[in-house]
């Protein structure tokens, strides 16, 4: 049957999309129940394991390992988002650390004598992988003296033509960027070139009273940009702040079966709960293909191996066999930038980065170990685990999941995983809302971030900021935030006592 006039009722959890130029594609999953890579009894246990609990007077069974088998239970310190998962093997014990050296790899601008090392920029906003993502953590907002560097703005403006917006409802770009200025701002430059420009923001607090009478003051961030080196930004132009996110347990995310996410998904609310998050499509760059994403901000990334060559292109000004921008996100405006030597070794290969550097630091991302709860079974975390449910966090942080029994890699098959996301794309309200649409994510929506490590942030980050942009200064300032398809939610915490909202915040921190 082709599954374009499929009626909706066949594909109950289906996304589908058909395409009439270049043929026809069809991004579509059954329900969980259909995975190609179970068996009947493989079946009946996931849907058994995967059932929200409804007991809550102790914990469950195997949730301190959040990781499943690869968790890691070293002790809590400045490190624990960077161990590696404890089932790898031993030669992957290499492989691993192999990337992490690369991953922490200064690059320098070309020509240089240290041929390895040279090609970065011209423009960029770090010179290493480990800047942005320091200790495998959380980024942040400036504060005080703290650089920008785990932080940076997304440009992209509205589709001018209708060949534009035809390539956007084909899923062939994601959105466009600005004209001058590429894709994102870069604040750094190799000598003798300017920077782009530097991010700004203003707050201002809001005052929010919460049902028993207590005053939680919300950060709002207005975002500019001072300094522009290369004229204005188009007037179309949006600014969308980022910080980096942590790293852990992505290659688990990566083993999740699309079936599995996708039955999430109720674009159109036809249970009618209020919840309508939607998967977000793709376009693979290799097969052409329509496919899951489910990494990044807005879920625009289809795996960790994509995600790292984007960010090895778009942060450093880095090619990789991936990624083939030798001079980073400088525009055909930029001519100063493209005017300048790149760092291509011919007896490297025909990127900065050639292949085993990406096939390593992909191989590092994937395999840092989720570290395992603390507290999971303390009654005042089990309280807070029932409020969580019975607010209704878990419409959209689904608690487990797991994985697919045909992982790439045998350490991240069939395992049973903690992630509390359902890697679904949610209206999250107009507080909120950067205004910039990537791919199906529109303005106001947020692909559901992963919780767990979050109660590790402060030991490893050395920070409690969270959301997309850090504006919230700690969790309880997190969950306020939430509007929109979360709006039941954060008033169902609005209204607890305060002994109750520091019992959901005790379980968040046990994460």
């Amino acid at each position: 049957m082709n599954a374009c006039a499929a009626p909706r009722r066949i594909l109950p959890f289906a996304a589908a999309l058909c395409l009439a130029a270049g043929g026809v594609f069809v991004f579509a999953a059954a329900s969980a129940g259909e995975r190609s890579d179970l068996s009947e009894k493989d079946r009946r246990r996931i849907e058994a394991v995967t059932r929200p609990t409804t007991d809550f007077s102790k914990a469950e069974k195997f949730e301190a390992m959040s990781g499943g088998a690869g968790t890691s239970i070293a002790s809590v310190n400045a490190d624990s988002f960077s161990q590696f998962a404890t089932n790898i093997s031993f030669a992957e014990e290499e492989t691993f650390k192999l990337g992490n050296a690369l991953f922490r790899k200064l690059w320098v601008s070309s020509p240089s004598s240290t041929q390895a090392s040279d090609g970065l920029g011209p423009l960029y906003n770090a010179r290493a992988c480990q800047t942005c993502h320091l200790k495998d953590g959380r980024g942040h907002p400036p504060e005080g003296a703290s650089d920008t560097t785990s932080m940076f703005l997304r440009l992209a403006r509205t589709p001018q033509t209708d060949a534009e917006r035809q390539a956007l409802a084909t899923h062939v770009v994601l959105n466009f960027p600005d004209p001058v200025y590429g894709t994102q701002l870069q604040d750094s430059a190799v000598p003798g070139l300017p920077a782009e420009g530097h991010m700004r923001i203003d707050y201002t607090e809001e005052p929010v009273v919460l049902a028993d009478g207590e005053t939680v003051s919300l950060r709002r961030p207005r975002y500019s940009v001072t300094g522009l080196g290369y004229g204005p930004l188009d007037a179309s132009t949006t600014l969308s702040p980022r910080v980096t996110q942590a790293m852990s347990g992505l290659g688990l995310i990566e083993a999740i079966h699309p079936d599995d996410i996708l039955r999430h998904a109720d674009p159109d609310d036809e249970n009618g709960d209020g919840i309508s998050g939607k998967a977000a499509r793709v376009r693979d760059p290799k097969t052409g293909a329509l496919v899951l994403g489910r990494f990044g901000w807005k879920a625009q990334s289809l795996s960790v191996r994509q995600q790292s060559a984007e960010a090895f292109a778009g942060d450093i000004g880095i090619s990789t066999p991936d990624s083939d921008r030798s001079h980073g996100d400088c525009t055909a405006a930029q001519t100063a930038c493209l005017s300048l030597p790149d760092g291509v070794q011919a007896r490297l290969g025909n990127s900065e980065a050639p292949a085993p550097v990406l096939d390593l630091v992909t191989f590092y991302s994937e395999n840092l170990a989720v570290p395992a709860r603390r507290k999971a079974s303390f009654p005042e975390t089990l309280v807070g685990k029932k409020l969580f449910y019975e607010t209704g966090c878990i419409s959209c942080h689904t608690p487990k999941f797991v994985t697919r029994r045909d992982a790439a890699n045998k350490a991240q098959s069939f395992q049973l995983i903690w992630p509390y996301s359902d890697f679904l794309l949610h209206d999250m309200g107009e507080g909120l809302a950067d205004g910039q649409p990537v791919g199906d994510a529109s303005g106001r929506e947020w692909r559901t971030p992963p919780l767990w490590g979050i109660g590790l942030t402060r030991t490893v980050s050395g920070h409690t900021f969270f959301l997309h942009d850090g504006r919230a200064r700690n969790l309880a300032e997190a969950i306020l935030w939430h509007g929109g398809e979360a709006e039941k939610a954060r008033a169902g915490f609005a209204t607890l006592s305060k002994e109750d909202r520091q019992a959901l915040i005790t379980f968040l921190e046990s994460l």
